[in-house]
């Protein structure tokens, strides 16, 4: 320990170092429930470029685990501590280095926060579309390593998309540039995509180079109340087919829409068994809700409700957007799942997640991208009680089967982290992941590199 601080003073400015135990415990984990965290050996905050490859050059000499972290939003146990090691929280490497009208791109630096980013870039007429649910907390670095997604998916695709370029500063130290700046490329692999959701297990990103969209029209809303989660999938399932492209296509089950209720007293009738949210950014966003309004009918809407303003829309989608905290009022703890499954299989998950509620005597509501088909079960219960806690985990992974049943995915957006490492194994097969762990061994041969994520 006495060697490790020494070593690393050398390099780094005093407040960049925190070494006191209560303070350090508090970088311990992000926001996931049962991921086992460690106790970190110190917490370095840097400021530049060089100062993290100081970092890494100290860890490899005494091999020393690093874990990366951002703001800690994350739901996967992706940025836990480990017994002794370095936490490289960049949250201080907050910068936006440029923004080009032009080049239609944005470079800045990992601690860069979401929605300074996406407000930043407002003020040129430009739009950064990736909007993860905590996106006025989480950060560039942090959407970077877990491949984050958010409402607009449906029309404007996921972090992986508009990621163009990165500097990643390696285990040993070395500094990597991948991809590039220019609008096509495809010189050589695309090392980029790998860093993309690699959760810090490969490098470390110190900068990246983000593609831009013009700011579209403000967005309406529609609200579709449905007698039955099957019905409001079987619009979601015509409004794809017949080629309308929504900003976002959301769903809420009818446990959602109580907890909602309960919580704000939002006068959703208590007879919804499903809310499906539909909203267009385009010329003319009230065509394109009327034609979905149909849809919406023809599949047995009970109410179909356009919004004529933004602000009515706006009205709209806060029930949605108080969905995960009125589901954490229902019980003391919660845990998030991340489900996603071709659209076509939505109805069919969302029917067999309240059927696994029962059998598990759980409430489990549902909200979930609609768009995407990417569910996000959220598991209500008492961590204080050993054996609602033992439902609640065995519940959380039928959840997943399902998932992989239904041909889905065990994430579709929050990563695999601690929580969900034993199913990437189960998903990958045996080829993938023999490759993909040769692939972690070629950039971090030392295994310092976030260790016990992923694999």
């Amino acid at each position: 320990m006495d060697d490790l601080l020494e070593r690393l003073r050398t390099g780094l400015p005093a407040e960049a170092l925190i070494t006191d135990p209560d303070v350090t415990a508090s970088y311990g984990n992000d926001m996931a429930s049962f991921c086992a965290a460690g106790t970190p050996a110190v917490v370095v905050l840097p400021r530049t470029v060089e100062q993290v490859q100081h970092v890494m050059r100290t860890a490899t000499e005494l091999r020393v685990p690093v874990v990366p972290q951002g703001a800690r939003t994350g739901l996967s146990g992706a940025a836990n501590a480990s017994d002794g090691c370095i936490v490289l929280s960049l949250t201080k490497m907050d910068r936006i280095l440029e923004i080009s009208p032009v080049d239609r791109i944005a470079v800045v630096e990992p601690g860069v926060v979401n929605a300074v980013l996406s407000r930043a870039v407002g003020e040129h007429g430009l739009y950064y579309p990736p909007d993860p649910s905590s996106w006025e907390m989480c950060t560039i670095g942090g959407n970077i390593g877990t491949a984050s997604g958010g409402l607009c998916c449906v029309k404007y695709g996921v972090t992986a998309e508009y990621v163009l370029g990165l500097k990643v500063v390696l285990a040993d130290g070395r500094l990597l540039n991948t991809g590039r700046r220019t609008a096509k490329g495809v010189a050589g692999y695309d090392l980029t995509r790998l860093f993309v959701g690699s959760e810090g297990s490969l490098g470390i990103v110190v900068e990246a180079v983000l593609a831009l969209r013009p700011q579209p029209p403000a967005q309406l809303v529609l609200a579709a109340e449905f007698p039955s989660a099957a019905t409001a999938c079987d619009a979601v399932c015509a409004i794809m087919e017949r080629g309308h492209t929504p900003s976002l296509l959301e769903i809420m089950d009818r446990t959602t829409v109580h907890a909602v209720n309960k919580l704000a007293d939002m006068g959703l009738p208590e007879t919804t068994e499903a809310l499906l949210l539909a909203a267009f950014d385009t010329a003319d966003p009230a065509a394109d809700l009327a034609a979905v309004g149909v849809l919406c009918e023809a599949a047995g809407a009970s109410e179909v409700v356009p919004a004529d303003t933004v602000a009515e829309s706006e009205l709209l989608l806060q029930a949605r957007r108080m969905s995960l905290t009125a589901l954490e009022a229902v019980k003391p703890a919660t845990m998030i799942d991340d489900v996603c499954v071709p659209r076509s299989k939505l109805g069919a998950m969302i029917e067999g997640t309240a059927a696994v509620a029962e059998k598990y005597d759980l409430t489990i509501g549902v909200c979930a991208h609609a768009g995407d088909g990417n569910t996000h079960p959220v598991v209500c219960f008492d961590h204080l009680d050993a054996d609602e806690s033992r439902r609640a985990r065995e519940s959380f992974d039928e959840i997943m089967a399902l998932g992989l049943e239904l041909g889905g995915t065990i994430t579709g957006e929050h990563g695999v982290g601690v929580l969900k490492k034993e199913w990437l194994a189960r998903e990958l097969g045996p080829v993938s992941l023999e490759l993909q762990r040769g692939i972690k061994e070629t950039f971090d041969p030392l295994g310092i590199l976030n260790p016990g994520k992923l694999f």
